[in-house]
C-alpha cells in the first residue's frame, strides 16, 4: 500500500512539474512574439514615416514592388504556356493603320469596301488611307480618288511593295532620290508607314504636274516616262482606275472584277476631265530639270 501511495505521489509532481514548465515556456514564447512584432511595428512605422518624406524612395519602391509582381505574373504565365505575357503591349494599337469603316463618310465607306473586295486587302487599313485620301486632296487641291488610283495601279495596296528599281511602298516613291521629303518623317525607313509614303507620293506627284503642265503629262514624269516616247500605259491605266473609284464614291455601281484598261477613244476624255487645270499652280519653268528616268513602268 506504501508503495502505490508513493508512486502516485510521484506522478503528481511530474504532472505539476510538466505544468510549470509548460506555462514557464509559453508566458516566454508571448512575451518575445509581443516583443518582435513590437520592433517589427516600430520599424515600419520609422520607414513608413521616412518614406512620406522621401517621395523619390516611395516612388523606387512602388516601381519595384511593381516590377516584382509583373516578374511573378509572367512567370506563371509563361508557365502555363503563354508566350505573349511577355511581349505585352498596350499601345500597340495606336501603331495599326486602321480605322472603323463605319465612322467615314458614306462615299468613302463604299470606296473602302469597293477596294478592299477587289484587291483583297482588309478594309479598315484601307479606310485609313482613303480618308487620308480625301484629306490630302483638299491640302494638295487633287481629287482623292487620283490619289488612290495611283496606289492601285503602284502597288495594289501593298505597303511593302518594291519594285527592281527601288520604288518602294504604296505609291511607289524612289526613295534614293526623294530621301530629303523623308527627313521630317524620321528618315527613309517612313517609306514604309503607309500614310506618310502617300503624303510624301502626293507631294512628288504635285510636283510632276506642276512641271509637265498638265495631269497626264504629270503622270508620264511621275512613273518617270518623261524622256521616253511611251510611259507603257500607265497614265491611261490610272486614269481609267480613277474613273471606276469616282463612279463608285459617286455611288455608282462598279464590278469589283472591272477592267482598267479604258478603250483609247476613253483615254483622251479621261486626260481631259480629271483634274481641272485651276486645281493646280502654274507649271515650273522649263529651265527646271526633269526627275530622272529610273522609274520606266516598263521596267517593273
Amino acid at each position: 500500500m506504501r508503495a502505490q501511495d508513493m508512486l502516485r505521489q510521484g506522478w503528481r509532481a511530474t504532472a505539476k512539474s510538466t505544468t510549470v514548465f509548460a506555462s514557464d515556456v509559453g508566458r516566454g514564447l508571448l512575451a518575445v512574439s509581443h516583443n518582435t512584432l513590437a520592433v517589427v511595428g516600430l520599424v515600419a512605422t520609422v520607414v513608413v514615416a521616412f518614406g512620406v518624406g522621401r517621395p523619390d524612395l516611395r516612388h523606387e519602391f512602388e516601381q519595384n514592388a511593381l516590377h516584382w509582381l509583373q516578374e511573378r505574373h509572367e512567370t506563371r504565365e509563361l508557365a502555363s504556356g503563354n508566350i505573349l505575357t511577355s511581349l505585352v503591349e498596350v499601345d500597340a494599337v495606336s501603331r495599326a493603320t486602321a480605322v472603323d469603316v463605319k465612322a467615314l463618310q458614306r462615299d468613302q465607306q463604299a470606296l473602302t469596301q469597293w477596294i478592299a473586295r477587289r484587291y483583297k486587302v482588309a478594309p479598315e487599313p484601307v479606310g485609313a488611307l482613303v480618308r487620308e485620301a480625301w484629306a490630302l486632296g483638299e491640302r494638295a487641291r487633287l481629287d482623292p480618288t487620283l490619289i488612290l488610283a495611283i496606289v492601285a495601279v503602284e502597288s495594289s495596296f501593298n505597303p511593302f511593295a518594291q519594285s527592281p528599281m527601288g520604288a518602294q511602298g504604296l505609291m511607289q516613291v524612289m526613295t534614293r532620290v526623294h530621301d530629303d521629303k523623308y527627313e521630317a518623317f524620321g528618315g527613309t525607313h517612313a517609306a514604309f508607314d503607309p500614310i506618310t509614303n502617300l503624303r510624301v507620293g502626293v507631294q512628288v506627284l504635285r510636283e510632276c504636274i506642276a512641271r509637265a503642265g498638265s495631269l497626264s503629262e504629270g503622270l508620264r514624269f511621275y512613273v518617270g516616262a518623261a524622256l521616253l516616247d511611251s510611259d507603257g500605259g500607265y497614265a491611261a491605266k490610272v486614269m481609267a482606275e480613277q474613273a471606276h473609284m469616282r463612279n463608285v464614291a459617286d455611288g455608282r455601281s462598279v464590278p469589283s472584277n472591272a477592267s482598267n484598261t479604258p478603250p483609247a477613244s476613253a483615254r483622251e476624255a479621261a486626260a481631259d476631265t480629271a483634274t481641272p487645270p485651276a486645281a493646280l499652280p502654274a507649271a515650273a519653268p522649263a529651265s527646271v530639270p526633269a526627275p530622272m528616268p529610273e522609274r520606266v513602268a516598263l521596267a517593273r
